[in-house]
């Protein structure tokens, strides 16, 4: 099965989790507009939505749905998003799309938190996917330093602003074995805004797509 259509399977497994009268956070992503792409069936269901980036707000607002801020809705029942690794602890690496201080945001404020994958986002060890970490941008050059001294190689994605207005350095070369410690310890760092290690707050449920269907994850 190609990614596309996997990525349509996860998408259907999370509509199922959407129950009468839910509040919902939305995430960024291809995953995720496929998820949005579907949520008109069930939107009888949804009594409000938060979307984590100006481009999701876009596509919800296109499908039909008026998008509130977070201080209308207050904590959110469920929050659907997707990711660029996950692993077996439920700890996430996320920030492709570049919106990861929203994403956060919503997460942190979210009852529930599912994470819709394929299966080749499912890694033993966090890292291979380049880490996000959005910077402030005169904090730039000095946070680049501080990701050399922690072995990452960072590089400045160019041509590309946050929602924010800030800019995002994808570091590169980070085993990632410590997702708890290490998500701290960069967010310390004077000028970092968020960094895409999601440990602190994981995902409750994670809904994997493969070859044979659906696998689905729940963290006790």
């Amino acid at each position: 099965m190609n990614q596309g259509l996997k990525k349509q399977q996860a998408a259907d497994a999370a509509i199922e989790l959407i129950e009468p009268g839910m509040s919902l956070g939305v995430g960024t992503g291809s995953t995720v507009n496929c998820f949005i792409d579907k949520l008109p069936r069930v939107a009888d269901r949804i009594a409000a939505v938060a979307a984590s980036s100006h481009e999701t707000r876009r596509r919800l607002e296109a499908a039909g749905f008026t998008v509130s801020e977070l201080s209308e809705t207050g904590d959110l029942d469920l929050y659907v998003d997707g990711a660029d690794e996950a692993n077996k602890h439920f700890h996430l690496v996320k920030g492709g799309g570049g919106a990861l201080t929203r994403e956060k945001v919503l997460a942190a404020a979210s009852r529930r938190f599912a994470c819709i994958i394929d299966d080749s986002k499912w890694v033993a060890t966090l890292g291979k996917f380049p880490l996000p970490v959005e910077v402030v941008p005169m904090a730039q050059s000095y946070v680049a330093r501080q990701m050399v001294r922690a072995r990452g190689q960072p590089i400045l994605r160019k041509g590309f602003v946050t929602d924010n207005g800030n800019a995002i350095l994808d570091v590169h070369n980070l085993a990632i074995t410590h997702p708890l410690d290490l998500e701290t310890r960069f967010n310390q760092i004077a000028g970092v805004v968020t960094v895409g290690i999601f440990a602190h707050r994981p995902a409750d449920i994670i809904l994997m797509a493969t070859d044979a269907g659906i696998k689905r994850f729940d963290r006790r």
